[in-house]
């Protein structure tokens, strides 16, 4: 339904342009280009034994918290499981 525009997390979806730390860090501090701040650090996934479903758990409790109606939580985490982190599980 919705596509967040720009580059997203290839983990969680956020948007990298939302991330207030400009997304993650590589193992060497270069910026990632594919994953934010929340999920990646240093070159390694904050949650390395979180799974899709759980992620996809974990934000659609963030957008409740932000008053983000369910049908519209649901839309946006419907596709964390085809997101490059996942997929290749």
């Amino acid at each position: 339904m919705f596509k967040p525009k720009g580059p997203y997390c290839q983990s969680c979806g956020m948007p990298l342009s939302k991330d207030d730390k400009g997304g993650g860090t590589e193992a060497d501090g270069r910026k990632s280009t594919a994953y934010c701040s929340h999920c990646y650090g240093g070159g390694r996934f904050t949650e390395p034994e979180m799974t899709a479903d759980q992620m996809t758990e974990k934000v659609r409790a963030k957008m409740k918290e932000m008053h983000i109606p369910g049908f519209l939580a649901r839309s946006f985490t419907k596709d964390i499981p085809t997101l490059r982190r996942w997929a290749s599980r």
